[in-house]
C-alpha cells in the first residue's frame, strides 16, 4: 500500500472530521470535529496535527488521522510553544503507520507536548518516547441541593458578569475559551475576591452526568464555595456528581470519595515540572464526547 503521512492543513479538516466521526466517535457531529480543531485563540499553528492518506485506490484516502492543538504559553516569564496531543484512530487494515504519525508530531522542534487523554496503550508508548505523568488523584462528589445562605457569595455564569469581573490573565483566559465547545465557565464571588472556575461535562462509565474541573483560579474561595458551585452544576446543568482532581481544586469537596484509577494524563518539555501544566488551551476545552 502507498501510505503517506501529511501534516492536516485547514483544507483537509473536514475530510478529517468526518473520517473520525465515523470511524472514532460516532457521538460527537462531524462538524463538532471541525470546529474542535480549528482553535478559537491566537496562535501559529503549524498544522492541525497529521493524517495517513491511502493512494493505493488512486483518491488519496484518509485512513488514519491524529490531531495536535497548539498554543503559546508563557512559563516562568518565558513564552513556549505547547502541542497538546488529540484523537488519535487508525484504520484497522493501516495500524502498522500508526506510530507514524505520532512521530511526526513529536519530531516537530520547538514544542513542548501534553497528552491530556491517552488510552491505555497509548500511555506505555508515551512512557518509552520520555513523556512524565501528572498527579492526577481524583475526588468524586454528588451535587446536592444545597441552600443559598445570603451574604455567603454569590456565583454566576453570565458572560457580562465574567467580563466584568474578571481580571488580568484570567480575563484573557475566558476570552480566549469563550466560544470552545467543552469550556464552561462560571465565577464565585464573595466580598472582594472571586474564583473563576472552568469546567466541561464528562462521561463515566457511559453515562454524561459528571463534571470534570478544568481550572480554579482561587482554590481556598473555591473550596469555601463548593458546595454553592456543586448545587449549580446540578440545578442549572443537570450534572449529578464532580469530579475534581486534587491538583486542581486544591482539597477534596464534602462528602467525595477517591477515585481508584482515575485517568492519566502527561507531559514532556526540557525543565518542565508539573506545576506548570495546566488542562487550559488543549482538547478537553475544545471537543465534548
Amino acid at each position: 500500500m502507498a501510505v503517506r503521512v501529511e501534516p492536516i492543513t485547514t483544507t483537509d479538516v473536514p475530510a478529517v472530521a468526518r473520517f473520525l466521526h465515523t470511524h472514532l466517535n460516532s457521538r460527537v457531529p462531524a462538524e463538532a470535529w471541525e470546529r474542535a480543531v480549528q482553535v478559537p485563540w491566537k496562535v501559529s499553528a503549524p498544522n492541525h496535527g497529521f493524517l495517513l492518506r491511502d493512494d493505493s485506490s488512486g483518491v488519496g484516502e484518509v485512513v488514519g488521522a491524529h490531531l495536535a492543538f497548539y498554543s503559546e504559553r508563557t512559563i516562568h516569564g518565558e513564552v513556549r510553544r505547547f502541542c497538546n496531543l488529540g484523537a488519535w484512530c487508525v484504520l484497522p487494515a493501516h495500524r502498522f503507520h500508526s506510530l507514524k504519525l505520532l512521530k511526526a508530531l513529536l519530531a516537530q522542534d520547538g514544542h513542548d507536548f501534553t497528552d491530556l487523554s491517552p488510552s491505555g496503550n497509548v500511555v506505555a508508548m508515551n512512557t518509552r518516547l520520555g513523556f512524565s505523568f501528572l498527579d492526577t488523584a481524583t475526588a468524586v462528589a454528588p451535587n446536592l441541593p444545597w441552600p443559598a445562605i445570603p451574604g455567603r457569595g454569590r456565583i454566576s455564569a453570565d458572560p457580562a458578569v465574567l467580563e466584568r469581573i474578571l481580571t488580568g490573565d484570567d480575563l484573557q483566559i475566558y476570552r480566549d475559551h469563550a466560544e470552545t465547545a467543552a469550556a464552561r465557565h462560571v465565577v464565585l464571588i464573595r466580598g472582594g475576591r472571586y474564583c473563576y472556575v472552568i469546567f466541561r461535562t464528562d462521561r463515566r462509565r457511559n453515562l454524561p452526568f459528571f463534571a470534570s474541573v478544568l481550572y480554579v483560579s482561587d482554590p481556598e474561595l473555591f473550596r469555601a464555595m463548593s458546595r454553592r458551585f456543586q448545587s449549580h452544576l446540578l440545578v442549572r446543568h443537570g450534572i449529578l456528581a464532580v469530579l475534581a482532581e486534587l491538583r486542581v481544586v486544591g482539597a477534596r469537596p464534602a462528602l467525595s470519595r477517591m477515585l481508584a484509577a482515575p485517568r492519566r494524563k502527561m507531559f514532556r518539555g526540557a525543565g518542565l515540572s508539573e506545576p506548570d501544566i495546566d488542562y487550559l488551551y488543549s482538547e478537553l476545552t475544545c471537543l465534548s464526547w
